[in-house]
């Protein structure tokens, strides 16, 4: 069930969203402090947080602007300010909408699902793009490696080569075969490029090439990436 945290310091206002978003499904938590909503926003379990500009504590703004630091969870501002200024600062600042005060609740909640629909989208498709196994983790989209969170510079063909045994693991290769598919040529001879690039990869990646627990060679057969 999806949390949403709700920062509001007019209770009656914070009730009325409570329970519209508690009859859709909804898990809510309320809180009338910018200070104490900024904390609870950063735990790890709030999934959207309807947020106010006018809080005692900190204000809305500042709490957007420090949560945007750390997360980037759905926020929708729901403020009594509707001038553009205010709109043009808040999503500025990261929000992700603005509704302006008096609202209709059935607007927010479907506000809501909409939002969390989106961030549900575009995380699924971050995770998708990255590789993660046993401390090695390969990121599609920006061709970065890192090895226990610590970033290798790897060229283009030890990433090609890389990227392809792991969307294949515990399967072998050969050397001519990972030729043609990497460098797209036929492998006359030239797979002894495939060795030096290999040996060049486990040295950026392997704690011990010598005995490597990622990029493994079969002795007359190929390379498989142990999954």
């Amino acid at each position: 069930m999806p949390k949403v945290l709700i920062i509001e310091d007019d209770f009656e206002i914070a009730s009325l969203e409570r329970d519209y978003l508690q009859i859709a499904g909804f898990e809510t938590v309320l809180t009338d402090n910018g200070t104490e909503g900024l904390r609870l926003a950063k735990e790890p379990d709030v999934d959207l947080v309807v947020l106010d500009i006018m809080l005692p504590g900190s204000d809305g703004f500042s709490v957007l602007k420090e949560l945007r630091e750390v997360s980037d969870i759905p926020v929708i501002i729901l403020s009594a300010r509707g001038e553009d200024i205010d709109k043009i600062r808040g999503l500025g600042l990261g929000a992700d909408d603005y509704m302006q005060k008096p609202f209709s609740p059935g607007e927010l909640v479907a506000r809501v699902k909409a939002h969390l629909s989106r961030f549900e989208r575009l995380t699924s498709k971050a995770e998708k793009a990255r590789l993660k196994v046993r401390g090695l983790e390969v990121d599609r989209e920006s061709r970065s490696v890192y090895i226990h969170g610590k970033e290798c510079g790897l060229t283009p063909k030890e990433f090609d080569i890389l990227l392809f045994l792991m969307e294949n693991p515990n399967r072998v290769f050969s050397k001519e075969y990972l030729f043609e598919r990497v460098w797209g040529l036929e492998a006359f001879g030239d797979s002894d490029t495939v060795v030096v690039h290999v040996r060049r990869l486990r040295e950026k990646i392997e704690l011990d090439p010598q005995n490597p627990q990622y990029v493994e060679t079969v002795w007359g057969a190929g390379y498989r990436f142990r999954a």
